[in-house]
Order: C-alpha cells, then sequence, then structure tokens
C-alpha cells in the first residue's frame, strides 16, 4: 500500500497554525514516519505540504524524499505560496523542485490566490498534479477545473470534505461525487475520514467510500492516513484501516488500484533522480 497523504514538520521552520496548546505541537521526523507505518504493509508515502507559509517547504520535502527513498516515494508542495511568481520564473521552479503534485487550499476556490490559480495551465504542462483541499464544493470545482484543463490531474483531498454524518445530510455531496466522476482525469483521495467523521459508526464511515469507489471505480482512487493530523482520533494504523474498510466489496485484483497502482501513475512515481551531489536545501521565501 502506499500512503498518499501525510505530513512532516519542524516546529524550527514556522507552521503558524501549529499553537502551543495544538495537540500537534511537536516536530514530526521521517524516524516518526517510519516507526508509525511499522507492519502496516506500507511501501511508501507521499508527504504533502503541512502550511509552513514559504516557498521553501517545497524544498524540505524534496530533500527529505531523497534522504529517505525507501520510505518516501513523492511529495506535493503548496501552490498558494508560489502566488505573484511568473509563470516562466513557476515552470523553472518545478524543475528544480520536482514534486509530484502541487496543493492548493482554503476556504473556497475563489478565496485561494487569483495568481496561484493562474499558475494551474504549468501544472498541466508539466504532468504535475494539482490537489485540492477546499472547505466548500471542492468535488464539484475539481470536475469544473478538470474539465477546462483536459491534460491536468486534479486530486480531490479527503473525499472533497464531506460533512460529518453526524450532523449533515451528504446527500448534495453523494451527487457532486456522481457528476465529479464523468470527468476522467478527477482523482478521490480516501483520507481525513478519522478526524472529519469522528463519532460516526464506521460502517456508515465505509458507505461513503463505497459510494466514491462505486462512482470513480478502483483505478480513480488513492488512499491516505493524513498522519499525524488523524493522532488526536486515532493511529496511522487505524485511520488506514477506515480508509479502507469501504473497500470490503472488492476483489484483491480491484483493491491493487487504489492502494498501489493508481497513486504511482497519479503521482507518476519513480525512484528520485538527482545530479547534485548532495540533497538541496532551499529557503526561497
Amino acid at each position: 500500500m502506499i500512503d498518499c497523504h501525510a505530513h512532516l514538520w519542524d516546529l524550527d521552520g514556522g507552521y503558524p497554525w501549529i499553537t502551543p496548546e495544538s495537540p500537534h505541537h511537536r516536530s514530526f521526523t521521517a524516524g516518526d514516519l517510519a516507526a508509525a507505518g511499522d507492519g502496516l504493509g506500507l511501501t511508501g508515502t507521499i508527504l504533502v505540504e503541512a502550511s509552513r507559509g514559504d516557498r521553501g517547504e517545497t524544498w524540505r520535502l524534496r530533500d527529505l524524499r531523497l534522504r529517505h527513498p525507501g520510505l518516501i516515494a513523492g511529495h506535493v508542495g503548496n501552490l498558494n505560496v508560489h502566488a505573484g511568481v511568473e509563470p516562466s520564473r513557476f515552470r523553472d521552479l518545478m524543475d528544480e523542485a520536482r514534486p509530484n503534485g502541487m496543493r492548493l487550499g482554503g476556504p473556497s476556490w475563489a478565496a485561494t490566490p487569483a495568481s496561484a490559480r493562474a499558475l494551474v495551465p504549468v501544472l498541466a504542462e508539466l504532468g504535475v498534479a494539482l490537489e485540492l483541499n477546499l472547505h466548500a464544493a471542492a468535488v464539484g470545482v475539481a470536475a469544473e477545473v478538470a474539465a477546462r484543463h483536459p491534460e491536468l490531474t486534479v486530486v480531490v483531498d479527503h473525499l472533497g470534505n464531506p460533512p460529518n454524518l453526524l450532523t449533515a445530510d451528504p446527500a448534495e455531496w453523494r451527487e457532486h461525487v456522481r457528476r465529479a466522476a464523468r470527468t476522467p482525469n478527477v482523482i478521490m483521495k480516501i483520507s481525513g475520514l478519522l478526524t472529519q467523521q469522528h463519532g460516526v459508526p464506521p460502517e456508515r464511515v465505509a458507505a461513503l467510500v463505497a459510494h466514491v469507489v462505486e462512482a470513480f471505480g478502483p483505478g480513480r482512487c488513492v488512499v491516505g492516513s493524513d498522519w499525524p493530523i488523524c493522532l488526536p482520533r486515532g493511529s496511522r494504523a487505524e485511520s488506514l484501516r477506515l480508509a479502507t474498510l469501504g473497500l470490503a466489496g472488492l476483489t484483491a485484483a480491484e483493491r491493487e488500484p487504489v492502494l498501489r497502482t493508481t497513486a504511482e501513475r497519479v503521482y507518476r512515481l519513480a525512484p528520485p533522480v538527482d545530479n547534485a551531489p548532495e540533497p538541496l536545501l532551499r529557503c526561497d521565501s
């Protein structure tokens, strides 16, 4: 299995959202990541940016990938922080940082920086996936963006953030999923469930996952733990177990794309190649 959503951070590097009273107020290292995955049968992890707030985080993720190739299979940088960069310069930055994806996040698509959204065509040109982590209408937005850029792979984080089933009806989300599934370059990431669906019976969470897999098919779904964000609710193992519970109705052959081969295709996973004598550390701000 490839865990397509995990984070690492060093508090000395920033991360203003991690306040002293937060349960996440500690650094998480590659060693912690390895220990959290012990015995889970993982063949790699995709590191995702954690809102450090500057461009240097993308190079930090690249450095971690180069230093731990047996543990970290790829990395997803933060597109928001590149707002204002000219497309030609951004293209050069992507060639240097070599991310497998770039994530755009915010309350809504309109709330993200317009000059960051303007860089999406460069991602399409380079074959770098766009990840969306939007609080509102993420699934529908993903389909719209993917339709405008048919050569772009758009990954929707955390099932598009459906409402907690204890407090709201997911009917609208279900319809958005059905509609988005008609756009072939949209990929759904089964992640974040341990946190977002806290208190919901596991079988009801599994029904959300099953709905997505039925609509999109196993070849357009991936899984992620959202470790260590998940830790206040459970371990990395518990998070992945909940994410995969909705796959119970699939055959072993059908599970394989969800658990591994779709991630390999979407993130263009391959052994990292770097001509520098040592991993490159940059602190562009």
